[in-house]
């Protein structure tokens, strides 16, 4: 009895190494993917932010407003 015990003890702690290993994977994915968004997404916004009023500045000293 005792034995068999032991047995579903090990059979559980090594079932979860393996959903520890996956969910670290998981984790990892879901890093990449936030730095991807991060770099895809915001990075534009942000020279768009500089851009815009640069380019506003030179339509309108071409233009005399």
């Amino acid at each position: 009895m005792e034995q068999e015990i032991l047995n579903r003890l090990q059979t559980q702690d090594e079932l979860l190494q393996k959903i520890y290993i996956s969910s670290e994977k998981t984790r990892k994915y879901f890093l990449w993917t936030f730095y991807a968004t991060v770099a895809l997404f915001v990075l534009p916004l942000v020279g768009l932010m500089i851009a815009i009023p640069a380019l506003m500045s030179t339509l309108s000293g071409a233009y005399g407003l």
